[in-house]
């Protein structure tokens, strides 16, 4: 397992690191979740500077969980492709909001990581439409969560989830990406 881990590591970060959480050997073996990071609105222009390095972010998750980014024109357009992603076990939607939940990094990390855990096959974050999420769009939600009281561009609030995403991953594995502060 350790070579494996070697070789995702090498693979994904160019470098070799440390690798002895207990976490990780656990972790190394279990099917992977898919993890959407969608939006509502247009899709990313060639010229927006952030789509780069957001991608960037979900592709370092590739050890730990499928990630793919979505863009929906309404939010029904997001809740029938929803639909359509159930698997063995219902997609876990959670909702981008400036009123929601604000967790740190290690607590969003204990939350993906409680849903890895009880076998969650995928979930979906979701930045909203410009005006906000609907009441009924919020009440199909699993989470509410908060990147901070700020009203954010959608491209930064997306490469923002993607990074924590990422964060969180390097977390439950012991990585040292993240130092703690």
């Amino acid at each position: 397992m350790r070579v494996f881990q070697k070789w995702a590591a090498d693979l994904i970060f160019g470098e070799s690191f440390p690798i002895h959480s207990p976490v990780s050997a656990s972790f190394a073996y279990s099917a992977p979740m898919h993890l959407a990071l969608a939006y509502i609105g247009a899709r990313p222009s060639p010229r927006d500077a952030l789509d780069t390095p957001t991608k960037t972010y979900l592709e370092r998750c590739a050890p730990w969980a499928q990630c793919a980014s979505e863009a929906f024109r309404t939010e029904d357009a997001l809740f029938d492709w929803l639909l359509r992603k159930q698997g063995r076990t219902k997609a876990v939607l959670v909702l981008f909001d400036s009123r929601g939940k604000q967790m740190t990094s290690e607590t969003f990390a204990a939350w993906l990581g409680a849903r890895r855990d009880d076998g969650t096959q995928h979930i979906v974050f979701a930045v909203g439409p410009a005006d906000g999420w609907s009441e009924e769009s919020k009440a199909k939600a699993q989470l509410l969560l908060s990147l901070g009281p700020m009203t954010m561009a959608h491209s930064l609030a997306r490469l923002v989830a993607a990074e924590q995403l990422y964060r969180a991953f390097t977390i439950l594995s012991g990585h040292p990406y993240h130092g703690g502060h």
